[in-house]
């Protein structure tokens, strides 16, 4: 492609801007894709990271979540997702609640051991139902303009839409259920990635919620076969296979804007013009590049990978390939969330750190090569909670130390066996553990104060009193200029991996401009 006529310049090959440049090119738009790195895919990627060690690794996202199936089916992408055989498992002392996927005998059995009787179990199913019917009503809306917020709610009903969108998300626990472990595990998925706690009456831990409960319509998060890169390389053949032009190694270093367009500035001193520019980046980096002024987000989590030679036995007893084959729930009892939120909220990182481990070869052993297989191993992805950028900013080197050894000291109190008996070693001898805080994050793909969503989520509807005028505000893409469109995880239902950020870009555009050919519906 010559750059003089390209139509449409996307600023980073992360997965919403590969979506946003198959749905574009394939409806007749020439498509440029700057990506900064060598390769594409950005957070939805997967590495080798230890020398030696043939596994390949998530090593940011690490779940498929929001990406709607219409979407996956309408790309046509060569990509499976596999559910995991258990959603959670939370050891407690005495034994642990274990949800099955789909839930039987012996999760009912678990609940009634750790609280003591079926009425947790009977709210918790009921909880459930309630939120399903409220996924029900939202999911089918994320693929067209945004809706507005009282459609939804009378769909919805107002006791839940009060319930989960207008009142802190822990007055709704608090009033369901009564045992504290129950509560810490709906309280979770609250927290991914953001700091906050359950009163927190500016409701962004509802927000991250509704995130959690409406992909798909059942709120499954679901695990790519062969890792997350698998889902970075199906986007970007089909954004090849489209016609979209992708330049790896080209870092933007600033954004001019014009009324006929905008013109990018790459490191290198050249200058590349289109009539119109979709960012992939945070709002925060767009702003920045434009010489804008903006506040920076803050993230809040803390991603550890590990490779062990076996799984390590757990306390309680159960089996490791059942106990590690969903979400391993550790220290997040309600009280210790609220524990260590207030000890970060002072400076200090949670020790035990409220953390959750996944197994990804457990559902999908493609990612690690034969010799390992034979051997046994496994990856270990571990997601530390309530460990805000600000704490690592002044010793970075030493608080990366103490938040693993906050999380092992989570681990071991579960463990009926020291880890370091079961973690394999690399090539040069060391221990197959990688520590990435919030600033590591920030470095490696450049997500501010290494924000995993970009900054707050956003509801996924417009506001009742909202004024739209333009595609691009209505479907939740639209900046400060028009000529450039949000379509990253900083868009308005841009969060997660979901890929909604470069559909909504694209469809804005393609409703600016006039498709070359239709855009795609859905029904």
């Amino acid at each position: 492609m010559n750059d003089d006529h390209a139509d449409v310049i996307i600023v980073g090959g992360g997965h919403n801007g590969l979506v946003a440049a198959a749905l574009l090119a394939r409806a007749g738009r020439r498509v440029l894709v700057l990506e900064a790195n060598d390769t594409f895919g950005g957070a939805v990627a997967s590495q080798r990271v230890f020398r030696g060690v043939d596994a390949s690794l998530s090593r940011f996202s690490y779940l498929v979540s929001v990406l709607p199936q219409e979407l996956i089916d309408d790309l046509g992408l060569d990509l499976e997702l596999r559910s995991r055989s258990v959603a959670s498992y939370t050891p407690v002392s005495g034994g642990g609640i274990l949800a099955e996927r789909p839930e039987a005998e012996a999760t009912a059995r678990s609940f009634a051991t750790v609280t003591g009787g079926e009425d947790e179990y009977a709210a918790w199913r009921r909880f459930h139902r309630t939120v399903a019917e409220f996924a029900r009503v939202v999911s089918p809306t994320l693929l067209g303009p945004l809706p507005r917020a009282a459609d939804l709610r009378a769909g919805v009903g107002d006791e839940l839409w009060t319930a989960l969108t207008q009142r802190p998300l822990g007055e709704l626990i608090e009033a369901e259920f009564a045992d504290d472990t129950v509560r810490g595990i709906i309280l979770t998925d609250a927290l991914i990635g953001i700091f906050t706690n359950a009163n927190d009456p500016t409701l962004r831990q509802n927000r991250c919620f509704v995130y959690h409960v409406i992909g798909n319509g059942t709120g499954e998060w679901k695990v790519p076969v062969g890792g997350m890169g698998a889902l970075a390389a199906a986007l970007e053949q089909a954004a090849g296979a489209a016609g979209a032009e992708l330049r790896s190694g080209a870092r933007v270093e600033r954004i001019e804007t014009g009324d006929s367009g905008a013109t990018v500035v790459l490191a290198d001193g050249s200058r590349l013009s289109a009539a119109y520019l979709l960012a992939n980046c945070a709002p925060s980096v767009l702003a920045e590049l434009t010489g804008a002024r903006s506040e920076p987000p803050e993230g809040s989590q803390t991603k550890i990978n590990l490779v062990v030679r076996r799984l390590p036995k757990l306390r309680s007893g159960l089996d490791p390939a059942v106990g590690f084959a969903g979400t391993l729930h550790l220290g997040q009892g309600y009280q210790r969330l609220a524990e260590a939120y207030a000890e970060a909220d002072a400076g200090r990182i949670p020790d035990p750190l409220p953390c959750e481990i996944y197994c990804h070869t457990l559902t999908d052993p493609s990612i690690l090569g034969p010799e390992l297989l034979e051997q046994g191993c496994h990856t270990l992805t571990v997601f530390g909670l309530h460990t805000p950028a600000r704490l690592f900013v002044d010793d970075p080197d030493g608080a990366r130390k103490q938040v693993l050894q906050a999380a092992l000291h989570s681990l071991s109190e579960v463990l009926a066996e020291p880890l370091e008996d079961c973690l394999l070693t690399d090539a040069d001898g060391r221990p197959c553990i990688e520590v990435m805080t919030p600033l590591d994050v920030e470095a490696a793909v450049n997500m501010p104060g290494g924000h995993i969503f970009h900054g707050d989520l956003n509801w996924p509807w417009l506001p009742d009193d909202a004024v739209v005028s333009t595609p691009a505000e209505r479907w939740g893409v639209a900046t400060a200029h028009p000529r450039i469109l949000l379509c990253g995880s900083g868009s308005v239902r841009g969060g997660a991996v979901s890929g909604l950020g470069g559909h909504s870009a694209a469809m804005a555009l393609l409703e600016l401009t006039g498709p070359a050919t239709p855009p795609p519906t859905y029904s």
